[in-house]
């Protein structure tokens, strides 16, 4: 699990709220890559409550320098 607070789920791309892109720095991740973050729920202020699952690179390092590209 991360440590860090999730970005807010309407900056993300449909691949990052569907977890088949990394949450931080949108690498694409195959079935059985990443880390799962838990399930999140969103409840907009307009439209109805929603869950996504939101993962992260199984390698931290790399995520990171990919994310400060």
């Amino acid at each position: 699990m991360t440590t860090r607070a999730l970005p807010p789920v309407t900056t993300l791309t449909e691949a990052q709220q569907r977890g088949w892109a990394c949450v931080w720095c949108r690498a694409a991740l195959g079935i059985g890559l990443g880390v799962g973050l838990g399930e999140q729920r969103v409840r907009p202020s307009a439209g109805a409550a929603y869950t996504w699952f939101p993962r992260q690179c199984p390698d931290r390092a790399a995520c990171q320098v990919r994310e400060g590209s």
